[in-house]
C-alpha cells in the first residue's frame, strides 16, 4: 500500500460534489469573481453555468478570498446540517473578503440568511442565473476584452479536466415526506435531449472521459415533454432517458447514471450496460426497506419486489455495481424496522451505501410525524447500518482480488496514481490505487491494472 494514500472513509455525505478546481490566473486589471461551491453535484452544474457566464463577459475566476472582487456562495438547504455549513461558509466568505453573493437552494430563504447575515450584498434562489450576474455586475463592473475573453469551447469547469457532470433535468414531481428539494427547485423540467447531447459531444471533444449524468430523478427525464423527439445526427431522438443513455453512449466517453429512481422502465437500461454502451452502475436512493416506514415517507413501498429486480438486473448483467443511500431513525422507525433494514441489506449485497442519520429539514412534513427517534438512537443506528454495509464492501473488494479491471486516474503524485474502476464515483466511492509501475501515467488516462489487494472500501493493483 502506498504510504500516505488515505483509504476512502465509510461515511462521505453521499450529498456532497467534489470540491472544485480553479486553476486560472488573470491578467492586470480584469475584475476576479471568487466561487464556494457547496452541496451536491447538481449544484455544483449550476456553479460552473454561472462562471461560464461571467467568464465570457470578461471576468476572471478567483482561486481564493483575498484576489476576488466578490465572492459567490452557492448554497445547500437539503438538511440543516447542510443549512448551517452554507451559514458557516457565507460568514468565513464576509471575514475573508466581504463582499459576498449568495446564491442555491438556501437562497429561496432570503430572510434566513439575512438575519445570519445582513450585510449580504445580494440574495437569490437555486437556477436565478440572471439575478446572480446583476448583481456582480453591480459589485465588480466587467471589464471584456473580446480579443482575450474567448471562451472555452467546454465553458468553465470546477471538476478536474476528465470528468464532468451532465444535468438533464431540474426539479422533482415526487413528495417525499423527509424532503424540500421540490419546494426549492420546483416541479421536473427536463432538457430538451438534443441540447443535452449538444453539451456532451462539446465535453467529449474537449477531453472529457467520463460523463456523469445527474438531476433530481434521473430515470423520470422526459416525463414532463411527453417524452418528446428531437432532431440528432440525421434521425430523431427521444427525450427519455434509456434513449438518452443510449446516444450519450455513442459519444465514446464513460457514462455513469446517478440518481435514478427504481421506475419499472430501469430495467431497459440494463442491456445497454450489459453492451457496454453505459457503465454497469446504478445509484439508486432507496432510502429504507421496511413498507410502513416507506409509507411514512411517502415513497413506494414494495422491498420486496424490489429484491427480485435487483437480482432480475444482475441476470441480465452481472457485473453491474449497485449504489444507494438510506435514512436511519426516521421517526417512527422501530427496531423491528431497522432490523428489517438490515436484513434486506443482507440480501441485496448492494456494492456501495451511503447513509444518513435522519434530520428534521425546516419545511419537511416529516417534522410533524410522531414518535422522533432519540438522537443517541439513531447514532447507534447509524453505526450498526454501516458496520453491515462494510462486511459486505469488504467481501465484494476481496473478490475482485486476482482480477482485471478497467480504471480511469484521477491524480498522481510521487507516491502513486489514484484510479477509480468503473464500480467507483468520484468522491462518493471507492479507489484503486497503483504505487509501483505508474511513471507516465496522467489524470485521465484509462487502463487495465491487475488487482493485488484490497481493503474494505480500496483496491491496489498493477497495470497489465
Amino acid at each position: 500500500m502506498g504510504a500516505g494514500m488515505s483509504i476512502n472513509p465509510p461515511d462521505l455525505r453521499p450529498d456532497r460534489a467534489p470540491r472544485p478546481v480553479i486553476t486560472e490566473a488573470a491578467r492586470p486589471g480584469q475584475p476576479r469573481i471568487g466561487m464556494v461551491s457547496l452541496g451536491c453535484p447538481k449544484a455544483l452544474v449550476d456553479s460552473e453555468r454561472i462562471l461560464t457566464r461571467l467568464r465570457a463577459e470578461g471576468y476572471a475566476i478567483s482561486p481564493d478570498y483575498e484576489g476576488a472582487d466578490a465572492v459567490i456562495v452557492n448554497t445547500c438547504g437539503f438538511l440543516d446540517s447542510a443549512k448551517a455549513e452554507s451559514l458557516e461558509a457565507i460568514g468565513e466568505a464576509l471575514s475573508e473578503n466581504g463582499r459576498v453573493i449568495v446564491t442555491g437552494c438556501l437562497g429561496a430563504n432570503e430572510d434566513y440568511i439575512r438575519g445570519a447575515h445582513p450585510t449580504v450584498l445580494a440574495v437569490t434562489g437555486p437556477q436565478q442565473y440572471e439575478q446572480v450576474l446583476d448583481a456582480v455586475h453591480d459589485a465588480a463592473p466587467p471589464a471584456p476584452n473580446p480579443f482575450i475573453d474567448l471562451l472555452p469551447a467546454t465553458g468553465v469547469h470546477l471538476t478536474p479536466r476528465h470528468y464532468s457532470y451532465l444535468k438533464i433535468a431540474e426539479g422533482c414531481n415526487h413528495k417525499c415526506k423527509f424532503c424540500v428539494i421540490p419546494d426549492m427547485r420546483g416541479r421536473l423540467v427536463s432538457r430538451p435531449a438534443h441540447a443535452v447531447l449538444r453539451e456532451a459531444e462539446k465535453l467529449v471533444e474537449a477531453g472529457v472521459r467520463e460523463l456523469l449524468v445527474i438531476s433530481q430523478d434521473t430515470s423520470a427525464y422526459g416525463l414532463d415533454r411527453k417524452h418528446d423527439t428531437h432532431p440528432w445526427k440525421g434521425g430523431e431522438v427521444r427525450s427519455h432517458i434509456t434513449d438518452l443513455a443510449r446516444e450519450l453512449g455513442r459519444l465514446g466517453a464513460w457514462t455513469r447514471l446517478h440518481y435514478v429512481y427504481p421506475y419499472p422502465h430501469v430495467r431497459d437500461l440494463i442491456p445497454l450496460m450489459a453492451e457496454g454502451l453505459v457503465l454497469p452502475y446504478l445509484d439508486i436512493p432507496f432510502q429504507h426497506s421496511h413498507p410502513d416506514v416507506l409509507r411514512r415517507m411517502a415513497r413506494p413501498a414494495a422491498s420486496a419486489r424490489t429484491l427480485d429486480e435487483i437480482a432480475r438486473w444482475r441476470a441480465d448483467c452481472p457485473e453491474i455495481t449497485l449504489r444507494s443511500t438510506f435514512i436511519v431513525g426516521y421517526p417512527g422507525e422501530t427496531e423491528a424496522e431497522f432490523r428489517h433494514l438490515l436484513d434486506w441489506l443482507h440480501e441485496a449485497r448492494l456494492d456501495r451505501v451511503g447513509c444518513f442519520k435522519y434530520e428534521n429539514v425546516e419545511g419537511a412534513r416529516a417534522n410533524a410525524l410522531p414518535d422522533h427517534v432519540p438522537e443517541e438512537v439513531k447514532q447507534e443506528r447509524w453505526e450498526r447500518f454501516m458496520e453491515t454495509a462494510q462486511a459486505i464492501s469488504a467481501g465484494k473488494m476481496e473478490a475482485k482480488v486476482g482480477t482485471r479491471v478497467e480504471v480511469i486516474v484521477d491524480a498522481v503524485d510521487a507516491e502513486g496514481a489514484t484510479c477509480r474502476t468503473w464500480a467507483d464515483a468520484p468522491e462518493i466511492d471507492g479507489n484503486l490505487f497503483i504505487d509501483a509501475e505508474f511513471e507516465g501515467l496522467a489524470p485521465g488516462d484509462i487502463l487495465t491494472v491487475e488487482v493485488e489487494e484490497a481493503a474494505d472500501y480500496d483496491l491496489w493493483g498493477r497495470p497489465v
